[in-house]
């Protein structure tokens, strides 16, 4: 299995980045006023996210999402695939990242371009993450889920720590053109969401409209699509059958924590969170 490439104190998979396109993506990729960002840490619902964006610019066609592979339809900015795509796209781009905030591209803070952002109760981020990882040859991978839990608390994991990704991020959260949602809430209420999606990017859907939206971005509609679900990634990633798409529910990490690991992670997530509202976090 592979090893991480290093850069400025975050790991990132070995397969797929250079160190050179991130540090070109954060000082030299324009992002302009009217392009759309998806950002989050891995495993919180991205390719999710993605697809309702697609569908509301679309009206809810679903013609596109069928025949548009997702990482061609919104390019990650730091990968050398989605960095290649986006420096020749003309007009206004949709685009996702994983990206830290000191590793964002710069050109971002001075456009009006809208971001949204969906964090996850990082307990299924980290469950998730295990899963994912160990079905891939992005990253090397630990021998159990309790060495992957200590490496997640150390934040040595891909794109790093989550907690310092999501505290960097969610002070951003009283901007005009930062949106920012909870996966816990994309589930418990998504047609609010996508209600809320909409209005954020000016788009103005009738209810036939959004009912097609809601269809057409169900967990089951993508997991059977080979444009959303990564099952067409190149074979050299895949090790016993890459699942992006494994669950896609809210509380799995109860099934896998001890008692013990649950109340280590409650007691590092009150200490890094300490300075955001109670009410912004839906599991708690």
């Amino acid at each position: 299995m592979s090893d991480y490439i290093w850069f400025e104190g975050i790991p990132f998979p070995a397969i797929g980045y250079e160190k050179k396109i991130i540090e070109e993506s954060r000082d030299k990729f324009v992002i302009r006023d009217e392009d759309t960002v998806i950002l989050t840490y891995p495993k919180s619902g991205t390719n999710w996210l993605i697809e309702i964006v697609c569908l509301i610019q679309t009206k809810g066609n679903p013609k596109w999402i069928q025949s548009v592979p997702v990482w061609e339809r919104s390019p990650w900015i730091e990968t050398q695939n989605g960095y290649a795509m986006l420096i020749n796209k003309e007009g206004p781009c949709l685009m996702s990242s994983h990206l830290p905030i000191h590793l964002f591209p710069k050109s971002f803070f001075r456009s009006k371009a809208k971001v949204i952002y969906v964090f996850r109760n990082p307990r299924d981020v980290l469950v998730s993450g295990y899963f994912f990882w160990d079905k891939s040859n992005l990253i090397k991978m630990p021998e159990s889920l309790e060495t992957y839990f200590e490496w997640f608390l150390k934040g040595n994991v891909p794109y790093g720590s989550w907690f310092e990704h999501t505290c960097a991020w969610l002070s951003m959260r009283e901007r005009d053109n930062f949106l920012v949602l909870s996966y816990e809430d994309m589930k418990k209420s998504t047609r609010g969401t996508i209600e809320k999606i909409c209005d954020f990017l000016g788009k103005k859907l009738e209810p036939d409209e959004l009912d097609m939206v809601l269809k057409y971005s169900s967990f089951q509609a993508m997991k059977e699509k080979n444009v959303s679900n990564f099952s067409l990634i190149i074979k050299d990633v895949i090790i016993n059958g890459l699942a992006l798409m494994r669950k896609g529910v809210a509380g799995d990490w109860k099934n896998h924590f001890t008692v013990a690991q649950a109340e280590t992670f409650d007691k590092v997530f009150q200490e890094k969170m300490a300075g955001f509202p109670p009410g912004l976090f839906p599991w708690k």
